[in-house]
C-alpha cells in the first residue's frame, strides 16, 4: 500500500475514498472534559502554584546574569560575580526540584481523571444490554475502554506540563518588555507569522488522530478475533493464512499511512518553532547589538535578553505540540462520551424491590410480545466495524407474539419446538437480558421490571449449551458464583455436578487452569463445571438452554445425573432438542412461530397428535422399522425400545419413567 499524504480536505482512506466510519467530535466535548477536573481542583491549584514558582525561577536567572556582567565583570567586582553565580546555581537546583514536584502533581491529576473516566465507562458498559455485546467487536471495545484511555492519560500529563511552559512564556515576554520594549516588539513580530499555519495544522492533526484511533481499534479487534483459541483453530482448519495476512497488512497499511501523515504535521509544528526561534535570535542580536553600541543599554542587558530568548523558545517549542495534545485528548474523550451516551435499554426502576430468598417462585408470561432491538438502538457503528448501511427508523420483526403461560413454583417446564421458534428468547426474558416489547413477565408475582437486579441475578441461574469458563483455575471459575464458598462447599458442589472425581484426579486439583474459554476441558467437563457453579450459586429458578446438546453419550449421562441434583426443589425452565430428556416434565410448552402452540404433559401431547407428536416421532422414527409412514406416523414399540437401548442408562431411566 502506498503512503499517501493528504494535506487538506475531507479525510480519506489510503485508497482515496472518504472514510464514512470516522468518529466526530461532538459539540460540548471540551466542557464535559473540564467537568472531570472538578474533583481534583485542589491538586490543580497546587499545580498552578508550583508552576508559577518554577516560572519565576526561570526568569530570575537572566536578571542575575545581567547584574553579574554589568556590575560584576564590567566593574571588576569578583565578590559580586561569585555571589551572582552561586545564586544562579541555587535557582537552577530549585527549578529542577520544582519541575519534579509539578511532574508528580500533574501525574496525580492525569491519572485521577483517567481513573474516574475508566471506572465510569466500565460501570456504564456493564449496564448495556446483551444485544450490545452480540453486535460489538470485542477487541474494538477493549481498545476504546483501555488503550485509548491510556493514550488520553499520557496526553493529559503532557498537557498539564505544557501549562508550565505557557506561564513561563508569558513571564519571559513580560521581562523582555521590561528590559527593552523595542527588542520585545521585534521578537513578537515573528510570532504572528505562524499563528495561521498553527490553526490549519491543528485541524488536520485532529482529523488524523481520529482516524488513527479508529484504525488501531479495528486492528486490535481483528487480532482479538483471530488469536483467541477458537479463532486460531478455525484459521488453521480452513487454511487461510495468506488471506488473513493480507487483511492484516491492509489494516496495518492504513495505520502506517495515517501515522506518516500525522508525523509530518506534528513535526511541522516543531519546524515552525525552530524557524521562529532562529529568526527572532538573529533579529535580537542585530537590533540589540546596535543598541549596545549606541549606549541604549549595557552588554549585560543583551546577555540577559539572549538568555531569555533561550528560555522563551524552549517552552514555545514544547507548546508547539500543545494543540496536537489537546486535540488528542478531545478526540479520546469524544469517543468515550460516544459510548457513555449510549443509553442502556434495561434499567433498574427507582424503588425496585427484592425477591424473597430460598423460596422457589413461580414464573408467569402474560400476553408477551418481543422484537430484538435494532443496531441503532443498542450499538455504535464504530464498534462493529461492519460496513453495512444503517437505515434510520428501521425495525426488527417480532419473534414472540401473545405468549402466555404459567410455571408453578418448584415444577419443571420444558420448551420444545423447531429451531428459531423463540425458545431461547423466552429464557432471555426470564433472566431479563431483554425486556418484553409489550406484556408482562412475572417471577414470584412481581413484574421483572419492578425487581432489583441483584435479587433477580441471585434468584435465577442459567446453564447454556456452550458453558463459558474464564482463563483461570477451576477454583476461581467456581468461586465466581459465590466468592465466600469454603473448600468443603466447593467439593460438595462438584460431587453434585458429577465432576469431583475428575478434579481429584488432576495433579493441580482445583488449581488446574482451564485455558482460554475453558478450551482445555471437554464439552461434558465444562458443562458439569457450569452445573457445579450453578449449585454453588444456589438459585431458586434454573434455566437450562440445551445444556446437553452436542455431547457424546457418556458426557450426556454424567450431565443428566448432575442435572437431577441441580433441578431438585427448584422452579425450572428447560430447552431441549432431545425430547427424551424432558419426558418427565410437569409441563411441556411447544413453541412455534413465536407463540405457544401446544401445552400439556408428554402423554397428553402425544395423544393429541399435534406438533409435539410430530417432533417426537421424527426423532425416534427409523427407516426399516415398523413405522409405516413419514414423521408423525405410528412407531413400532420394539423399534422404540431398541432406540432407548442406545441411550445412556440415566436417559433410559428418565424416558421409561422408572
Amino acid at each position: 500500500m502506498d503512503v499517501v499524504l493528504n494535506f487538506g480536505g475531507q479525510p480519506k482512506s489510503a485508497e482515496g475514498d472518504p472514510d464514512p466510519w470516522q468518529s466526530k467530535v461532538r459539540p460540548g466535548t471540551v466542557r464535559r472534559v473540564l467537568a472531570y477536573f472538578r474533583p481534583h481542583i485542589g491538586k490543580v491549584a497546587l499545580f498552578v502554584l508550583i508552576a508559577a514558582l518554577e516560572s519565576l525561577a526561570v526568569i530570575a536567572t537572566p536578571l542575575l546574569l545581567m547584574r553579574l556582567v554589568n556590575d560584576g565583570i564590567l566593574k571588576n567586582d569578583p565578590r559580586l560575580v561569585v555571589m551572582m553565580a552561586c545564586l544562579a546555581a541555587g535557582l537552577a537546583v530549585a527549578g529542577g526540584l520544582l519541575e519534579l514536584a509539578s511532574a508528580y502533581i500533574s501525574g496525580r491529576i492525569g491519572q485521577g481523571v483517567t481513573y474516574d473516566l475508566r471506572v465510569q465507562s466500565l460501570s456504564h458498559v456493564q449496564r448495556l444490554p446483551i444485544a450490545f455485546f452480540t453486535r460489538t467487536q470485542t477487541g474494538v471495545l477493549v481498545g476504546r475502554l483501555h488503550t485509548e484511555l491510556i493514550m488520553a492519560q499520557q496526553e493529559f500529563t503532557h498537557l498539564l506540563m505544557a501549562a508550565t511552559s505557557a506561564l513561563t512564556v508569558a513571564l519571559v515576554l513580560a521581562e523582555l518588555f521590561y528590559l527593552s520594549w523595542l527588542v520585545a516588539v521585534v521578537t513578537l513580530l515573528v510570532i504572528p507569522l505562524f499563528i495561521v499555519p498553527w490553526v490549519y495544522v491543528g485541524r488536520v492533526i485532529q482529523r488524523r488522530t481520529e482516524r488513527l484511533m479508529e484504525a488501531n481499534a479495528n486492528l486490535g479487534g481483528l487480532l482479538q478475533e483471530r488469536f483467541n483459541v477458537q479463532g486460531a483453530m478455525l484459521s488453521k482448519l480452513f487454511g487461510r493464512p495468506k488471506e488473513e495476512l493480507a487483511e492484516y497488512a491492509d489494516r496495518a497499511g492504513r495505520i502506517r499511512t495515517i501515522g506518516v501523515n500525522l508525523s509530518v504535521f506534528g513535526r511541522l509544528a516543531f519546524v515552525m518553532m525552530g524557524l521562529m526561534a532562529s529568526l527572532a535570535t538573529a533579529l535580537v542580536y542585530g537590533v540589540g547589538g546596535n543598541l549596545v553600541l549606541d549606549g541604549a543599554f549595557q552588554l549585560g542587558t543583551l546577555v540577559a535578553i539572549v538568555t531569555l530568548l533561550s528560555r522563551l523558545f524552549g517552552p514555545m517549542v514544547q507548546l508547539s505540540g500543545l494543540q496536537e495534545t489537546a486535540q488528542m485528548i478531545v478526540v479520546s474523550f469524544s469517543r468515550i462520551f460516544e459510548l457513555l451516551d449510549l443509553k442502556p435499554l434495561i434499567q433498574e426502576r427507582p424503588g425496585a424491590v427484592g425477591l424473597a430468598r430460598n423460596v422457589a417462585p413461580d414464573i408467569e408470561f402474560e400476553n408477551v410480545a418481543f422484537r430484538y432491538p435494532t443496531a441503532n438502538e443498542v450499538s455504535l457503528a464504530s464498534l462493529e466495524y461492519v460496513r453495512a448501511e444503517r437505515k434510520r427508523g428501521e425495525t426488527t420483526p417480532e419473534v414472540l407474539r401473545g405468549v402466555s403461560f404459567h410455571v408453578p413454583a418448584g415444577t419443571l417446564t420444558a420448551l420444545v419446538g423447531p429451531s428459531g421458534a423463540g425458545k431461547s428468547t423466552i429464557t432471555h426474558l426470564v433472566t431479563r437480558l431483554y425486556d418484553p416489547t409489550s406484556g408482562t413477565v412475572r417471577i414470584g408475582g412481581h413484574d421483572l421490571r419492578d425487581l432489583t437486579f441483584d435479587s433477580l441475578r441471585a434468584t435465577v441461574g442459567v446453564v447454556s449449551q456452550d458453558a463459558y469458563l474464564f482463563h483461570d483455575t477451576i477454583r476461581e471459575n467456581l468461586l465466581y458464583a459465590r466468592p465466600t464458598a469454603t473448600e468443603d462447599e466447593l467439593i460438595e458442589a462438584c460431587k453434585g455436578a458429577q465432576i469431583w472425581d475428575l478434579i481429584e484426579s488432576l495433579p493441580g486439583g482445583f488449581d488446574t487452569v482451564t485455558g482460554d474459554r475453558g478450551y482445555r476441558m471437554s464439552g461434558g467437563e465444562k458443562q458439569r463445571l457450569a452445573i457445579a457453579r450453578l449449585l454453588l450459586k444456589e438459585p431458586t429458578v434454573v434455566v437450562l438452554d440445551e445444556a446437553t446438546a452436542h455431547l457424546d453419550s457418556e458426557s450426556e449421562a454424567a450431565v443428566q445425573r448432575a442435572l437431577k441434583t441441580a433441578l431438585r426443589s427448584r422452579t425450572s425452565l428447560v430447552i431441549a432438542h432431545r425430547l427424551s430428556t424432558i419426558r418427565e416434565a410437569d409441563q411441556i410448552l411447544v413453541i412455534d412461530d413465536g407463540g405457544v402452540r401446544e401445552s400439556g404433559t408428554h402423554e397428553a401431547l402425544l395423544a393429541r397428535g399435534g406438533l409435539y407428536a410430530e417432533l417426537y416421532h421424527t426423532q425416534f422414527f427409523k427407516p426399516g422399522g415398523n413405522g409405516t409412514g413419514p414423521a408423525g406416523d405410528a412407531v413400532d414399540t420394539l423399534t422404540y425400545e431398541a432406540e432407548l437401548d442406545d441411550e445412556p442408562e440415566p436417559l433410559r431411566h428418565v424416558v421409561r419413567g422408572g
